[in-house]
Formats: structure tokens, sequence, C-alpha cells
């Protein structure tokens, strides 16, 4: 395997997470590419071109190329607004694919990353002959009944009959973990044995335990009070609504008066005796991220309203969408990390808070059951109840040495995630395609 062209159409992996249709999928495409490349396979990565004054082709690294390919306006637009621009977006790569052929670039398999991405693709193996590998991300039919408002009636029907023709015709079809692909089996009707799974990773030079107080600090946050953080672009299938209504209870509800604990771990070190005082009243939400989605905008503004309402203003501190390197600092200043989200086919944030030693306390759907596991590194609320999320929270932030016991349990099992052993999955599976018949359509 020599070369590997990457399909991102509607998010760059250059692109700030967090925020508009930036998330989980950027870092993903990034990361696996940096590995790919690092390990000997030059990638290709396209992406609709949304800026005048991008270069059309940027150099990453040695290897790891991102080509902007004009479809559409040169301007940023929802997503939800790119399917009628795949034709071109599709043709845009063909011509740049034959402009680097012919300075003896030939890519030997497609990898499409969402169905957008998987639509082009299909299109392109069959005009150049070699295996498509698609990851989905996100499935229509799992979000559908998650978050049914952020979707119409026919663009439910158009991208599911779209991720169907896609999985028919894919060589392979990744999933991030064995609830994915059981997903993909069953609404899909897709053949077990084209299923790869291979889980996202996480960087662990900036992902790893360190000095609360020190990155508090950093953050300007008082290092005697207890931290709840949320991280994640701002969207009904998010549920921040969740971890307000949460930390309401903790601030405002029965909780309120219970003890804050602070004891030692991985270099944190007890606050001491005015700090076991301290009441969970006292508690900070911090939210990083900013509007995604059709409902995005108006979603940050019932949020916002919804604080005002509970009284909680001075408790919610609200930073914008962070570089990927930076939130390190910001799991390390938490005591816990919240992640109410309806459906989660992964759930990136999960594993790099796990990774700094915070445990986590998510909802027990999709990829998210699979990195948390109940008692042990953190907690799984099988409920959309905020009073059961606020209970374990509460559990973490005065259960004494609990929060250390499952913070250091959390890195333990986050050590398991690296890119490099997925690169190395992908390798293998590029390699062992490139050898095989092409899947025919179906």
């Amino acid at each position: 395997m020599r070369s590997l062209a990457v399909l991102s159409m509607h998010t760059s992996p250059l692109a700030q997470p967090g925020t508009g249709d930036g998330g989980g999928m950027n870092v993903y495409v990034r990361e696996l590419s940096t590995a790919l490349a690092r390990s000997g396979v030059t990638c290709e990565v396209f992406t609709r071109a949304w800026n005048p004054a991008q270069p059309a082709t940027i150099d990453v690294e040695p290897g790891f190329r991102v080509h902007h390919v004009p479809a559409g306006p040169l301007e940023p637009i929802p997503k939800e607004e790119m399917p009628e621009l795949i034709p071109e977006f599709t043709e845009g790569v063909a011509n740049r694919l034959g402009s680097l052929a012919t300075r003896g670039v030939e890519v030997d398999a497609l990898h499409a990353n969402y169905w957008l991405s998987g639509v082009a693709g299909h299109v392109l193996k069959h005009e150049l002959d070699i295996p498509l590998i698609s990851t989905f991300h996100t499935l229509d039919r799992v979000k559908a009944v998650a978050s049914p408002e952020e979707l119409s009636t026919g663009q439910v029907v158009r991208r599911a009959r779209a991720e169907a023709e896609v999985i028919g015709c894919s060589d392979a079809v990744l999933a991030s973990c064995t609830v994915e692909a059981d997903q993909i089996v069953e609404l899909y009707g897709a053949p077990p044995a084209r299923i790869e799974i291979v889980a996202p990773g996480v960087d662990h030079a900036f992902f790893g335990p360190g000095d609360y107080r020190q990155a508090r600090r950093a953050l300007g946050l008082a290092t005697d009070s207890p931290v709840v953080l949320f991280v994640g672009r701002i969207q009904p299938l998010k549920a921040l609504d969740v971890a307000v209504a949460a930390m309401n209870e903790l601030v405002n509800g029965p909780f309120a008066s219970h003890r804050y604990a602070r004891v030692p771990h991985n270099g944190r070190v007890s606050a001491g005796p005015d700090t076991e005082r301290r009441r969970l009243e006292d508690t900070t939400l911090v939210v990083v991220g900013g509007p995604s989605g059709p409902h995005g905008p108006e979603e940050v503004d019932r949020i916002r309203q919804m604080v005002d309402e509970l009284g909680l203003r001075g408790r919610v501190r609200w930073v914008p969408p962070q570089s990927h390197e930076l939130l390190s600092t910001f799991y390390r200043a938490a005591d816990v990390c919240i992640v109410p989200s309806r459906s989660e086919s992964f759930g990136l944030v999960a594993l790099e808070a796990a990774a700094c030693g915070v445990p986590v306390v998510a909802s027990a759907v999709g990829g998210l059951t699979t990195l948390v596991d109940h008692g042990v590194t953190g907690y799984l609320v099988d409920e959309a109840d905020p009073s059961i999320h606020a209970s374990y929270v509460a559990n973490v932030l005065g259960g004494e040495r609990l929060a250390a016991t499952l913070g250091e349990a959390a890195a333990r099992r986050a050590r398991r995630y690296t890119w490099s052993l997925g690169s190395a999955r992908l390798r293998r599976l590029y390699g062992d395609l490139t050898a095989r018949s092409l899947v025919e359509c179906r």
C-alpha cells in the first residue's frame, strides 16, 4: 500500500473541532492521516474549499496533504445543503487525482468519511477501479431515532438510502466499536464479514494525567471548588440541557450540601481542610464548544435562557471551541467529565478525558458503553434523567478516594487506544483489499 485518497467533503481535518460541522471526525481524519503518513502511506486528503484565500493544497507534513476542492460557493455552508454539491466535488476530486497521476502519484484505495464523501467515493471507485473503504461516523437511521428534530423527512429518506447504497458497494466498512458494527448490520443489512472494527485513538503525548491545580490556574478557575466539564458541539443531540439540569441538582438541589473532597492522584495534591468544607453548591460547570447543526444557534439561546432561569449564570462558564491540543488543560482541570449525548458512534471526548485521568459520567449509548466501565472508570446512565447524572457526579465529587480510583482506572484503560494501532490495522486492511477482487454493487 503506497498512497491513499481520503475523502472528507463537508469538513476539513484542519478545521477547528467543536463548532459548525467540526468535531470528532476532524480529529479522526487528521490523526489517522498523520499516523499513516508517518508509517509510509501517503495520504491525499480531499475536502470542499470554503475560503478563497485557502491554497489549493496544503502540505501538513511529509506524506500528508490536504487538497481544497471547489464545489459550490467559496464560503462556509451548512452540511444540510451539501448533497447538491456532491457531483461537483466528485468531479473535482477526480481531476485532482488525474493531475497527481501525471506526476507519478497514483492512489491505491479510497477512504470516504461520512455519507456525503461516501457517495462521492462510490462514483470514484467505479471510475478508478480501486477499493472503497467507508467510515460513516454517524448513521442516519440511528440519529433519526435519537434526534429526529434535526432531520427533515426528505433528508432522512435520502441520506439513509445513500448510506445503504454506499455500504452495499464498499469493500470494507469501518466501525469504531462492536455497537456500531451491530447497528450497521441490523439497520443496513451489511455483510458482517465486510465490517472492520478500528477504534479511534488518543494522542497520549498531549492527553495524560497532570496537576489539576496548575491546569486550573492556567484557566482562571478556583483550585478549591468542584469543576464539572462538558466538551462538544452544542446541538440537541449532545444534550447539554441534561448537563445543565444536573448542575442545578448539584447547586440548588438535594446534593448542594454534600461535601467536596480532593485527594492525591497522579500529581494532584489534596487542597486541604478548607476545601474539605466546600460544598457541591460551589460547583462550576465549564462548557467548551459552539453551536452546530441547523438548530445549534437556537439551542445555545435555549440553554443560556435555561441557565438564567435556574439561577446558574455564575456557575456556568462558557468557553469557545479550543484547539485540540489545548483541550487537555480543560480535562486536567476537571473533577469529572459529563457526556449526556443521546447518541454517540464512539465518544472521543470520553476517551480523551479518561486518558487525562478524569472519571466520566456518560449516557449508556453507542460507543460510550465500550469506553466507560460502569463503577470502574466512571458511570453509565441508562436514562436521560438529570437527577441520575447528578447523583453519579455527586458520588465522584464527594467520594474521597473514589475519584482517584476511577481516574487511575480510566487512564489505564485509555492506554489501549492509540492512533498508531489504528493505522497499523488500516495498513493491513488496505493491503488485503488491494489484493482482492472489488466488491460489486448490490
